[in-house]
């Protein structure tokens, strides 16, 4: 896996520094979630995991509303990347988004949400990313309204820690 390449794809891209520096601390999160589980005995795509860490956010480089994920998805099929990358990137959004909700956000009406361990990995690193303590991003999607989002991401965490045998709250 070749970490500064991918970068340069996001610059090349015409993602913002902010927004390399986001996917960066997005990747070091998911390699340590990546260490506890191997370090629990579950298996990994760790390259799969780093890629999409890495590209998640190259939608950004051509919108910054939720439709990132879905220009993102386009970007890595264009580039060739496998359906697995191009998948990840499309279901990174919070903790997945389902048909309903898809629909209300402007969306295609598809499905959203996480499918396999390494697209859970990499959706949940990035809602780590910046901040202190899960529920505070919890209660931040009550408060908007989101309240099967907030569900979908309590679970979410817990079945990360229980796989990881740890609190992810110590990557923050």
């Amino acid at each position: 896996m070749n970490h500064k390449k991918y970068l340069r794809m996001l610059s090349e891209a015409g993602c913002s520094t902010e927004v390399i520096t986001h996917s960066q601390r997005v990747y070091e999160i998911a390699m340590k979630i990546v260490k506890k589980l191997e370090d629990a005995g579950v298996t990994v795509d760790k390259d799969l995991v780093a890629m999409g860490a890495l590209l998640h956010d190259i939608g950004r480089s051509q919108t910054q509303g939720i439709r990132h994920a879905i220009e993102g998805a386009k970007i890595a099929q264009q580039q060739g990347f496998p359906p697995t990358v191009v998948s990840l990137i499309e279901h990174h959004i919070g903790a997945g988004i389902d048909k309903e909700e898809a629909m209300t956000l402007g969306l295609p009406k598809k499905d959203y949400i996480p499918n396999t361990l390494e697209e859970e990995i990499v959706a949940h690193a990035d809602n780590l990313c910046g901040i202190t303590d899960i529920n505070t991003l919890i209660h931040r999607f009550q408060k908007k309204g989101h309240d099967r989002g907030a569900d979908r991401l309590k679970k979410l965490h817990n079945k990360l820690e229980k796989l990881c045998h740890c609190a992810l709250n110590e990557f923050l």
